[in-house]
Parts: structure tokens; C-alpha cells; sequence
């Protein structure tokens, strides 16, 4: 098995060319980069231009619960990552814990297999039970495990062909300065070779930590988290991930009822935090280990402590961070100059419950104020709004139809002010209407009231017109809004944004709709799970599958497709069939409610309706792919599609033949998003029949696909557009930004009054529904 190692390892050193080909790929921009060393990384994102990383396994993530073994498969996992990271081009280090434990296991086999021997000879029979193991060394555990947990190391690594080095190392070898360059040196020729070292302190004859020890300026090897720190200093490490059987740093003991994970720490910000207990094994804590992470900081080297123990985490803990994720708690010398997102959350959550409080001909007041605004103001907004088209022209990267959603113009500023006052009156009797009464028993009532639904998070990306739609329907609701814009539309954003505020601050709510401006990725947000109730895309189709994966525990409202239908029956009107089908598709052909896929009885083919309807798509520019069905029935077809479950977006559409209503029906089950979809008949009871059957969101009979929008649908404005079955369906205003809450009133009944010895029965009687009275009106 040796022999094999040492094989495996001279043959990864003999390839001819091996590191001519990391260096050439990290020229082609197919690996990181070695970066100028000496000042850390400011942001997460740029993590993942680390070059030179150290890992450092903690004693509680390298060894069992037990503390008496090693845990095999968090090791094996971080061995593969690690490997997949020295794969990509990066110089990966490893500092690791575990000889103890390793050693102790082995030394207590070893002691229970003498001792009985011993009894066995003695008593002639085995008396395991009653053995009283005594209390072990640690140098000797050490000295007894340090080889197999290396052998360990090295016949994972070797599985994906990646070879490793030990190096033990103490105090001293720092100190001395020849020590100290003979080190640097061994360490990058290793690199330099491709191999990862595997580096511990030699605990067989390290002495004991001395207190405060530590020299000017230089950190002391007390334990394996100032080795790490020293290490990458030393080896001016672009990164330092300290993995502990925490999540990260916390502003007080974890566990804790108000301890916070802190996403970032700052040096100098020491005195917001309170150390908990130290670890279950090993010598540090968390205090030892942000020492040794602001000492690494201070020496160019970015920090990460996160949590190497969790089971649903682990596996991908160490890419998630070099990948720029939000994973444990991250040090930076840059403090940005506004609130931290999971801060205007909190800002959010607490002005929304005070904008919920409010009286209805408030929030209608501030709505108001905010349409005004978008006219009065409307130079300043199309000025941001033409330095983002400019600035988006210039890059070249969005297509046309994304283009034009970028764009504002008067007339769209006008059309939105009006909407907005449409969501004013409808927002009169939104908040803390009774739905339900009941009298539950003499002196005892029940009802269920209307109350915003928390902290949305609304994620857009090429649509400015968005920002005050939903503000407004947020605003009406009572709900606290958390908006996140592509950043091709910032600086229409960020004007639009202060509008809001500015209306906002009439009645004192400044704070309840916040933008997020920083660097923070969606998937990141998306983690914000204990913060946020509802997360909203609007954008791509894309957009919204990577925002529902990403989201574990945030519902999602929205649809991920808009895959539409329209059913041209063989009973149907020529003028209406041309003028729903040129609307549905030529309108607007980005839109989510756009015409995707044109469904043609067969009766139709090679009739003048028929061919007026090819005549008008040609006319107005539209690409047309042939399902199989109506390829069949073609001599030269135009483009056969690949899917006939396709969303276009553009001026492109399928048309397929179908025999009856019953097959379009099917077809639409099949192969639609449950969107909208459309049948155009002058027969009632064929119309019907498809008006029952289909179960998407929006269901039309002789009329445009286009009018599936909360706008039209007299909704004011609409979120989105939601093809889920439960809580909200089709188009969504200020109804579905709404839930409920009971309401009991009493006057001191218990729940044994009801009992069979109790002396009270039930009434559940239903009473009137009529409006709380303003003294009596609730908030979420």
C-alpha cells in the first residue's frame, strides 16, 4: 500500500507539462490568479479570486462525539473538496487536528487487548466490563496517532490522485529564523509541485501553552488556530478557513435566546460580542480563534470561521465559501458605510408593523404622495433612467426585449402614478377587515381579521416600473418590502427608492421599504429564512427556478414559466382569432402573458382563415417553428421545434394541429406552465367545456392573453403573476399580500367550562361580518 502511495505521488510529479498546464489555464482565466499579497479581500464575493488558501479541521470537526476517533466521513468530504479546489489551480494547505484522538483510540485498544490478556491468564476468563481505563497522556496519544491519521490523509487524497506531505512543526520552528526560512522553503516547493502539506504541531513534544506569550507584533503557537493564523501569514495566504463545530461568530454565547450569527465582523468591533464556552475538545475557543483571525487579517490574509460539523452543510462547506456564499462569519477591514442587509431587514420588519398600525386613509395618503412624486419629479427619474440605458447600450449585454423593459418614459410615469392611485382606494378596507364572526358561546367570539403577510423580499431585475407597483401594493397591505434590483437599472432604483422614502416619511415609516444595494448575492438573501416571509421574483424564467432552489424555507410566490396557449377552434370567429392572435403574441412578446404556442384545429388546414392568420404572423415578423403534428401535414415546413415546451419571449412562436378541444386541452396539461390560456369558438358549449377543464391560472374564452395582468384585471398593480395552487392564483394585487390571523374575545372561560362536567356548551354561531372599529384594528 505504501509502495502504492509513493507510486501515485512520483507519477503525479513526472507528468512532463503539469504545471505548464495550471499556469496556461489560470492565463486563459480558467483559474484564480496569484494575486499582489498584503491586503485582504473587502468583500465576499472577491473570495473567489483566492489563490492560496490554508484549511484548518478543528479538533471537534476531525474527531468523533466521542473525542475518541476520527469522524471518517466529514473527513473523506473535506478531503474531496479540498481536492476539487487544488484541481482548479489553487495552492490548498491543510491544518488539521486529530493525532490525540487518533492515538487515543488506539492506545485504549491496545490497552484493553493487554489488559485482557492479563485477566484471562490470571482468572482464566474475560472480565472487560470491570477494566478501569487509565487516564492517557496526550504527548503519548500523539506520538501514537500522528501516522495513521497521516496514512489517513494520504490514502484519501490519493483517490483523487492528489498527493500530500506531513510537516510538524512547534513554537520554536517560528522563532528561529532559519527554523522559519527552512520552513517557507519546504512549503512552496511543495506548492510549487502541486502538492498539499498537511501540516499539525508536533504535540509529542510540544510544551504546555504559557499565558500572554506572545512577542510584538508576532502571534505564539498556543494551539492550531494560531498556527493556522502564522501559517498564512508566513505563506501570505490569500485565504484562512478555520472550520469549528460552530456556525460563526455570534454577539452572544451560541444558544443563547438573542444571540445573532454575525455574517461579517469588523476589527474593532470586540466589545459588541460575548465569548461562550470553549470547545468540547481541543485547547482553543472562539476568543483563541478570532485572536488569531484578526492577527491573519491584520497580515493580508481574508478570514472565514464557519461550521465543519453540520451534516446538511458539510459537503460543500469550503467551496461555499471560497465560491463567495454566505457561509459563517466572515473578517474585513472594510466596514461599509450603510446597514448590513440583515439590518434593514430588522429596520423593515419593525417600521412595517408600525406602517400596519396606521389607519387606512394613512396609507392611502402616503400612496398618494408617492404618485405625485413620479410626475412632479419625473425629470430626475428619466435623467437615472437614461444613464442606465446608456450604460447598458454601451456594455451590450441586454437584449432588445430587456431593453425596452428598462426603459421609462412620461407616458409610462403617468400610467404608473395612475395605478397607484387606483391601489389608494382599494387599500381602504384592506388591513384588519373581518372576514368571519362566530359566537363561539355566550361571551365568547371569534373572528378572523386580515393582516399583512411580514417581510417581502421582491427581487426584479430589468424593471424599474416594478420598484413602485409593488411598494405601493406593499404599502397598501401593510407589508414591510425588501426590494433588490438588477444592477442594470441602479440608478433608477436608487431615485426611485428615495421617493418612496420621501412618502413613506409623512407619517413617520421611512424605514419599511428598504433597497439592497450592497453586494449581496440572491442565494444569499434567499438563506434569510428566520427575516423574511415571502420572496417575489419578477424576471426571467431563470430568475425564478434559481430563486425557488434557493429558497429552503422562504415560500415563494411567482411562476417559472409562461408558456401560454391560444386554441384556435374550428367554430371560431376569422376577425377575433386575427386580432387575439396578433395581440397576444405582437403586443408586447416579453411578456410573461405573451402567446408561446398557437393550437389549430384540423379542420382549419388549408382554409382562408387559416391562411390569413400565416399571412398576419409573417407580416408582423414572427418566426414560426412547426410542432410534429403540423410538420406531418407540410411539404417544406418552416423550423421543426426542439420543445414544445418553450417560452420564446420574442417574436417567435410555435403553432401544432390538434382533432378537438379534448386534444388541446391535453396538449396545454402537457406541455403549459399553467399560465394563461385562451380558446377562440363562437360555440358556448365547446367554450365551456375548456373553461372547466383547464386548471391554469387564467382561463380565457375569445379574448387576448394579454389581459392576464393585475392592471387590467382592475387589481391597480399587480406583484406578479403566481401559477401555484395554494395562498394566491393568477395575477396578484393587494388581496394576495394579505393573510389572516384569529381573533378571540372572552371573558375569562377556560376550555374545561366546555368539558362534560363543565357547565357551558357550544353555540358556533355565525354573527355579521362587519368592519373592526378603529380603536379595535390589529397588525401582524
Amino acid at each position: 500500500m505504501y509502495l502504492q502511495k509513493m507510486f501515485s505521488c512520483s507519477r503525479l510529479l513526472a507528468r512532463p507539462n503539469a504545471l505548464q498546464t495550471f499556469r496556461r489555464a489560470a492565463s486563459q482565466g480558467k483559474m484564480p490568479l496569484a494575486r499582489a499579497h498584503g491586503k485582504s479581500f473587502a468583500h465576499r464575493s472577491e473570495l473567489r479570486q483566492a489563490k492560496r488558501i490554508v484549511v484548518k479541521l478543528g479538533s471537534a470537526v476531525v474527531t468523533r462525539g466521542d473525542e475518541c476517533g476520527l469522524a471518517l466521513g466529514r473527513l473523506a468530504s473535506i478531503v474531496e473538496q479540498v481536492a476539487v479546489l487544488q484541481n482548479q489551480g489553487r495552492e490548498m494547505m491543510i491544518v488539521t487536528s486529530g493525532a490525540v484522538a487518533f492515538g487515543k483510540q488506539r492506545l485504549r485498544h491496545e490497552i484493553l487487548l493487554s489488559q485482557s490478556v492479563r485477566q484471562a491468564l490470571h482468572s482464566g476468563q474475560n472480565q472487560l466490563k470491570d477494566m478501569a481505563l487509565p487516564v492517557l497522556e496526550a504527548r503519548a496519544c500523539a506520538a501514537a496517532g500522528q501516522s495513521g491519521l497521516m496514512a489517513l490523509y494520504e490514502a484519501m487524497f490519493t483517490q483523487y490522485s492528489t498527493c500530500t506531505a506531513q510537516i510538524l512543526v512547534t513554537n520554536l520552528d517560528f522563532h528561529d529564523d532559519q527554523k522559519r526560512r527552512n520552513l517557507n522553503s519546504t512549503l512552496h516547493e511543495l506548492l510549487r509541485m502541486n502538492i498539499v502539506p498537511i501540516i499539525n504541531t508536533n504535540d509529542a513534544v510540544v510544551p504546555p501553552p504559557e499565558p500572554n506569550s506572545d512577542l510584538q507584533g508576532v502571534i505564539s503557537i498556543k494551539d492550531n488556530d494560531s498556527l493556522a493564523a502564522r501559517l498564512a501569514v508566513e505563506m501570505r495566504a490569500d485565504l484562512l478557513i478555520a472550520l469549528s463545530d460552530v456556525e460563526g461568530l455570534y454577539d452572544s454565547p451560541p444558544g443563547s435566546d438573542d444571540a445573532k450569527l454575525l455574517d461579517t465582523f469588523y476589527p474593532g468591533d470586540q466589545h459588541s460580542i460575548t465569548y461562550g464556552t470553549k470547545s468540547r475538545v481541543g485547547i482553543g475557543g472562539m476568543e483563541a480563534k478570532v485572536k488569531a483571525a484578526l492577527w491573519a487579517l491584520q497580515g493580508g490574509t481574508s478570514v472565514v470561521i464557519a461550521n465543519g460539523t453540520h451534516p446538511k452543510v458539510t459537503g460543500h462547506v469550503i467551496t461555499d465559501i471560497v465560491e463567495g456564499k454566505k457561509v459563517g462569519t466572515f473578517f474585513s477591514e472594510v466596514k461599509p458605510a450603510g446597514p448590513t442587509v440583515e439590518q434593514q431587514t430588522e429596520m423593515a420588519r419593525s417600521a412595517g408593523r408600525t406602517l400596519a398600525s396606521l389607519e387606512p386613509e394613512q396609507r392611502s395618503d402616503i400612496i398618494c404622495a408617492f404618485a405625485d412624486l413620479l410626475t412632479e419629479r419625473k425629470d430626475e427619474i428619466l435623467s437615472a433612467n437614461k444613464k442606465d440605458m446608456e450604460h447598458a447600450a454601451s456594455i451590450g449585454r441586454l437584449s432588445p426585449a430587456l431593453l425596452k423593459r428598462l426603459a421609462l418614459s412620461s407616458s409610462k410615469l403617468n400610467s404608473l402614478s395612475i395605478g397607484l392611485r387606483q391601489i389608494a382606494v382599494s387599500s381602504q378596507d384592506s388591513v384588519g377587515r373581518v372576514l368571519r364572526r362566530t359566537r363561539v358561546a355566550n361571551n365568547l367570539e371569534l373572528e378572523q381579521i386580515t393582516v399583512p403577510i411580514g417581510v417581502l423580499l421582491v427581487i426584479f431585475e430589468s424593471r424599474p416600473d416594478c420598484l413602485p407597483q409593488v411598494s405601493a401594493l406593499a404599502i397598501a397591505s401593510g407589508n414591510a418590502l425588501l426590494l433588490k434590483g438588477g444592477k442594470e437599472a441602479a440608478n433608477t432604483n436608487r431615485i426611485l427608492h428615495e421617493l418612496a422614502q420621501e412618502a413613506l416619511s409623512i407619517h413617520g415609516v421611512k424605514d419599511a421599504i428598504q433597497l439592497v444595494s450592497t453586494r449581496e448575492e440572491v442565494e444569499d438573501l434567499c438563506r434569510l429564512e428566520k427575516m423574511i416571509d415571502l420572496i417575489i421574483p419578477r424576471g426571467s424564467s431563470q430568475l425564478v427556478r434559481d430563486i425557488q432552489r434557493a429558497a429552503k424555507g422562504i415560500p415563494v410566490l411567482g411562476h417559472s414559466e409562461g408558456i401560454c396557449h391560444v386554441y384556435v377552434d374550428h367554430e371560431a370567429s376569422i376577425d377575433k382569432a386575427i386580432n387575439i392572435i396578433r395581440d397576444s403574441k405582437c403586443d408586447y412578446p416579453a411578456a410573461c402573458n405573451a402567446m408561446e404556442t398557437l393550437l389549430v384545429h384540423r379542420d382549419l388546414l388549408r382554409t382562408p382563415l387559416f391562411d390569413q392568420i400565416i399571412d398576419m404572423l409573417r407580416t408582423e415578423h414572427v418566426k414560426i417553428h412547426a410542432g410534429p403534428k403540423f410538420a406531418s401535414y407540410l411539404t417544406f415546413s418552416p423550423s421543426e421545434v426542439k420543445s414544445l415546451r418553450t417560452e420564446y419571449g420574442d417574436l417567435e412562436c410555435c403553432i401544432e394541429v390538434v382533432d378537438s378541444t379534448q386534444e388541446a386541452v391535453d396538449h396545454i396539461h402537457k406541455y403549459g406552465s399553467s399560465h394563461t390560456d385562451v380558446i377562440v369558438t363562437e360555440n358556448e358549449e365547446t367554450a365551456e367545456q375548456f373553461l372547466q377543464q383547464l386548471d391554469s391560472a387564467c382561463v380565457f374564452w375569445n379574448a387576448s392573453s394579454r389581459f392576464a395582468d393585475g392592471f387590467r384585471f382592475g387589481l391597480g398593480a399587480e406583484v406578479g403573476i403566481s401559477t401555484a395552487r395554494i395562498h394566491a392564483r393568477g395575477p396578484v394585487g393587494l388581496e394576495g399580500l394579505l393573510t389572516t390571523k384569529w381573533v378571540l374575545r372572552g371573558e375569562g372561560q377556560t376550555a374545561a367550562d366546555f368539558s362534560e362536567q363543565g357547565s357551558m356548551t357550544y353555540l358556533h354561531e355565525n354573527l355579521p361580518v362587519a368592519q373592526l372599529l378603529p380603536g379595535r384594528r390589529t397588525s401582524s
